[in-house]
């Protein structure tokens, strides 16, 4: 059984920015569920979770496994039941809204787990276009690849924390750039 506390880490540069969650999955589509959580909060620290599959969550995608390169394996002996990741979700989240760049299949999987905790999110989840003006959403998705692209040798991409921390600091450069520009 892991530690009851999950890895915390601070940041390089504790800048504030949006409270940003990200989730890996099984797979994606009908019969997907969460195996990862990781948030990345305000001032730059962060968290993530294993999630322990519930007994009826059986679809296993190899395709997406190959990409975040966590096992059902590692699940099962590392992971934490749905109620307890819920609940330490709720616990650090509470009343705040939390930005997530994939919202379709984020809300999806969050809805998922806290069925299976049998919890209500104590938090709102929305998707991280509200942040961003038109300017900045046509800027996206290359600033986001230039953040992953320069990150590569620093973070563990496909992993639910570190993709919340790339989603953050690409939100910072957006910011940042159009500042510059006025």
């Amino acid at each position: 059984m892991p530690d009851l506390l999950p890895r915390l880490e601070r940041a390089h540069s504790a800048s504030s920015g949006p409270i940003i969650m990200d989730i890996e999955a099984s797979g994606f589509g009908a019969g997907s569920y969460p195996i990862e959580i990781g948030i990345v909060l305000a001032d730059g620290s962060s968290a993530s979770w294993l999630i322990r599959p519930e007994s009826a969550w059986t679809r296993w995608d190899a395709t997406a496994q190959a990409v975040h390169g966590i096992s059902r394996e590692q699940l099962a002996t590392e992971g934490w039941p749905a109620r307890v990741v819920a609940g330490e979700l709720n616990r650090r989240l509470a009343g705040q809204t939390v930005f997530t760049d994939g919202w379709a299949h984020d809300y999806a999987w969050l809805a998922i787990l806290f069925d299976a905790a049998d919890l209500v999110p104590r938090f709102r989840l929305e998707h991280l276009r509200q942040l961003l003006s038109d300017e900045q959403a046509g800027l996206w998705s290359d600033c986001y690849a230039k953040t992953v692209q320069g990150a590569a040798h620093q973070e563990r991409c496909h992993r639910a924390d570190a993709d919340a921390r790339l989603i953050q600091t690409a939100w910072r450069k957006l910011q940042t750039e159009g500042a510059a520009r006025n």
